[in-house]
């Protein structure tokens, strides 16, 4: 089980390859605040539902200066088909082997349907310019979230 992030820690270094297979970097957003949400799987109901959200929120977002990435333990493949049937814009990044799930503490034992299992956690973890965890939330729900972040950011 990987442990939560706190605000103040520095948040982990990733690089995964995009829809495109690009690869794509923590570190390349350095001095821009950025929005990583964890989903667990693309073209499902709440995911889309999730990713949509942050799409038709993308201008507002990135006005008041953050950058939305999204990371599942899809294959690029997947997740270019997950954006362009639902005509996302943000970042959709990869991680098959969930070491980034993991090192952000959005992979790991959860609830689903009164079960114990172990999955991805749906989680949002904002990072502030200097690579700094701002604020991470776990167990979020896919719907209404993404108003949430606006409401609590004040944007």
């Amino acid at each position: 089980m990987s442990e939560r992030l706190q605000p103040g820690d520095v948040a982990p270094a990733f690089t995964l390859p995009d829809a495109d297979g690009n690869e794509v970097s923590l570190a390349d957003h350095r001095g821009r605040k950025v929005i990583v949400y964890f989903y667990p799987a693309a073209l499902t109901p709440g995911c889309t539902k999730q990713a949509c959200d942050f799409t038709d929120s993308l201008d507002l977002l990135a006005g008041a200066g953050y950058e939305v990435i999204g990371i599942s333990p899809d294959k690029p493949g997947k997740l270019s088909k997950f954006r362009d049937q639902e005509s996302l814009k943000v970042t959709l990044l990869a991680d098959p082997d969930k070491r980034v799930l993991e090192s952000y503490g959005a992979f790991g034992e959860k609830k689903l349907y009164g079960k114990t299992v172990v999955g991805v956690i749906r989680s949002t973890v904002i990072v502030d310019e200097q690579g700094k965890v701002e604020r991470a939330l776990y167990n979020v729900k896919a719907t209404g979230h993404v108003a949430k972040i606006i409401k609590d950011l004040g944007i």
